[in-house]
This record gives structure tokens, sequence and C-alpha cells, in this order.
């Protein structure tokens, strides 16, 4: 697992690029707010969260199948990795920030990707 990146992976990379094409310009994991979000737009007061499907336990995912060894280790390991994450999403909503979450399975598909990008940062 020491091999795993938590950061500039290919479906962040892909977003940020996205994003910058749009004309947006971001900071990427600020430590002042929770959790470290991944992209962070502060005049628009967004912030954008690229979640692994497998590592993030996104629901009937096929890119996200539980291991079939050492099961109680992964459970514990992809449960507690939810919780935080709605823990993290709250206490950013609290503060005042709206969040994105973009999962790895959905960074296939471009075109639907940039339309979901476009909706979220040219809203309200």
């Amino acid at each position: 697992m020491a091999l795993i990146r938590s950061r500039d992976t290919s479906p962040e990379k892909l977003v940020r690029r996205l994003i910058h094409k749009m004309g947006y310009r971001f900071r990427l994991y600020r430590k002042d707010l929770p959790g470290t979000p991944d992209i962070v737009l502060p005049r628009l007061k967004k912030v954008i969260c690229v979640h692994g499907c497998f590592w993030h336990g996104h629901a009937r995912c096929p890119r996200a199948p539980r291991p079939t060894t050492n099961v109680s280790f992964w459970e514990r390991k992809i449960t507690l990795n939810i919780a935080r994450d709605q823990k993290v999403k709250r206490s950013l909503k609290v503060l005042g920030w709206k969040v994105l979450t973009i999962w790895q399975c959905q960074t296939r598909n471009v075109s639907v990707l940039r339309g979901r990008l476009k909706r979220f940062l040219d809203g309200a």
C-alpha cells in the first residue's frame, strides 16, 4: 500500500486539466480546510474531491469489489474511509463550502464529466 499515491492521481490530473481549460483557477490540498480537499476554488467557495472507487467504497461500482482475503481488515479500512469522507463533507458544508465528489469511474467519459463540472462551477 505504500506505493499507492494519494495525491496527483490520473483522475485528479484529468479533472484539474478540464477545470483549467474552462478558465477556472484553483488551489490544491488546502491544509487549513477539513480533510485537505483535492481541488479548492476559493473565489467560488467550492471544493472538488476526487475519490478512487476502491479506496473510498463506491457503492455498486465494478471498480470497487471488496477483496476476498483479509476481509475484516479491508471491511474496517474502507468503512472508516467512507465515514471520514462523510464527516469531512459535513464539516466543509458547515463552513459554507459547496462540495462535489467525483468518482474514479466517472472520469472515463470526459464529455459527461466536463458537463458535470461546468454545472457545478457555474451554478450558484
